[in-house]
Parts: C-alpha cells; sequence; structure tokens
C-alpha cells in the first residue's frame, strides 16, 4: 500500500517556521491504531488523515491525532489540511465545509493559507493561579489578576492561565505537575494579552497528549477567544480581532488570526487563520500491521 503524505508547516509565511504538519492522503483504508502508529512515526505535535466524507453537506473530512491519541478538532491541521487538498484540486478554493470529530465546520481557503471556524464555544470551572503556575516554573507575582485562571475551549478545551509579559518566556514545562492540572483538558495555555486585546504571547504545554510544547495551537487560539470573553476582556458586542505570537522560545514564529464574535458578553463563534507553506511530499510504502 502507498499512501501519499505532505509536510507542510501552519501559521507561518515560509518553511522550517509555523507548525509542521503531517497530511495523510485518502487513509480511508487504514484502521484507528494504525492511523496512530503512524502519528506517533511522524512526531508531529499532530497529523491529519483525509478520509471520505460520512455527511454530503461536507466537501472533505479529516481524523487528527497527536503522537498519542486522537482529537476532535485542532486547528492548525484544519487549516493545512484545507490548503492541501485546495492546491491539489480536491476541493476549490472558497468557503467550504471540514467534517471532524468536533462536527461539520466552516472553512476558507486561498492560495495562501486558511481559517476555520471553531467548535461550539464552552466555558469551564476555574482553576488555581499558584497550581498553574508552579507547574510551568513560575511564581504567584507572574500572574495577571485581569483574568482569573480557568477552562474554556471551542473544539478542545484548554487551561488559561494570564501572566505578565516578561512571564510568559520564562514558563518552563513540569510534565508531570502540567499533567496533573490539566487533567481532563488537552493542555495549558500561558499567555499574555496587552490591555486591548489586539496582541497576544502564547505558549501551550501539552504533555498528556504527547506534546509537551507546541509551537502555533490554533484550537487554543479559538478558546482563548471564548476565555477572554467570559473574563469581561472584550469591550462591546460584535465582532473582535487579535494576532497571537506563539513559537519563538522552540525556534519556529508563529502567527496566528483569531476572530471572535461576542453577544450578550459571551462568544458565540471563533476563527483562525494563517498561512501555509509546503516542506515536502513523500510515500507511506509500509504501513503498521495492527
Amino acid at each position: 500500500m502507498n499512501t501519499v503524505y505532505d509536510v507542510v508547516d501552519v501559521f507561518t509565511d515560509r518553511p522550517y517556521a509555523g507548525n509542521p504538519l503531517a497530511v495523510v492522503r485518502d487513509a480511508g483504508d487504514l484502521s484507528i491504531a494504525q492511523m496512530q502508529a503512524i502519528a506517533a512515526e511522524f512526531g508531529l505535535s499532530e497529523t491529519a488523515f483525509t478520509l471520505p466524507v460520512t455527511d454530503a453537506s461536507a466537501d472533505y473530512r479529516v481524523r487528527i491525532f497527536t503522537p498519542a491519541r486522537e482529537l476532535p478538532f485542532a486547528g492548525h491541521p484544519s487549516v493545512g489540511t484545507a490548503w492541501v487538498l485546495a492546491r491539489d484540486g480536491v476541493i476549490a478554493p472558497g468557503e467550504r465545509v471540514q467534517e471532524c470529530g468536533a462536527g461539520l465546520l466552516p472553512v476558507e481557503v486561498d492560495a495562501g493559507g486558511a481559517r476555520v471556524t471553531g467548535g461550539k464555544p464552552v466555558v469551564g470551572e476555574d482553576l488555581d493561579a499558584g497550581l498553574l503556575a508552579t507547574a510551568v516554573g513560575l511564581e504567584p507575582d507572574d500572574v495577571d489578576g485581569a483574568a482569573a485562571p480557568g477552562v474554556a475551549g471551542a473544539g478542545v478545551d484548554y487551561g488559561f492561565l494570564l501572566v505578565r509579559a516578561d512571564a510568559v518566556a520564562r514558563a518552563r514545562c513540569d510534565a508531570a505537575a502540567v499533567r496533573a492540572v490539566t487533567e481532563g483538558l488537552t493542555g495549558l495555555v500561558v499567555c499574555s494579552v496587552d490591555p486591548d486585546v489586539e496582541r497576544v504571547h502564547l505558549r501551550m504545554f501539552a504533555p498528556g497528549v504527547g506534546v509537551e510544547e507546541d509551537p502555533a495551537t490554533g484550537s487554543a487560539a479559538v478558546a482563548l477567544g471564548v476565555f477572554l470573553a467570559d473574563r469581561g476582556l472584550l469591550d462591546d458586542d460584535g465582532e473582535h480581532a487579535f494576532t497571537i505570537a506563539q513559537g519563538a522560545e522552540m525556534g519556529r514564529p508563529s502567527t496566528l488570526h483569531t476572530r471572535v464574535r461576542t453577544e450578550l458578553g459571551a462568544a458565540v463563534a471563533t476563527s483562525v487563520g494563517g498561512g501555509v507553506a509546503v516542506v515536502a511530499r513523500g510515500e507511506l510504502t509500509a504501513v503498521p500491521r495492527t
């Protein structure tokens, strides 16, 4: 069995920056165990597999795996997969519909990249600021008191800790501690937000799903919009946009453009977009015997 795959970098305008993604094409004959084993072999934060749709409303279907488990939704696999399929003529550019574990999600694709709409906005429990800060090697004084830490999601759920601008780069992932404070979540987001919520410096740690740190996290970007709206940091109802810088500490600078629409002070729709750069194409000449 020969299966074509592409490697692209997402949320960047050039190769060897952003978040690398493997897109394995026409994977309908692969089992879940085989897809998981292939994702572990690539060792990237996520690997995407395209399959036949099960809903006629969708233009394509994707399943997304970290090295350790499947995710119902992730941002850079959604953006990268849509762009690869449009580049190769499998789908047309423009407004399309992605089928994934989080349901049917709108995607806009153009020559430079793509934008994906997040899943249903969700706000969860508050979290302990001291425990979160300790898990990433920070002190209580590093925490930004503008927003109490807590859980939010728009497809998958994250814990959020807002910190001072100078503290983001100093965060260090204690894998065991982060696993403990993010049990049941995808990961922990540590970020600083400027007062006008136009720019965000963000890092995301997810050792529980096999990704100690991620260089660009679209699902965290849309979840952040939900979190900021819930904490009252997005003024007035309507459309809000902000830019996220991520990945520089890993040597993979990334730029994510996030939008959130609020009604009555709560997020009702989110999206994230960015560029895609080609790195490689190859073939899987063997598949796992699982």
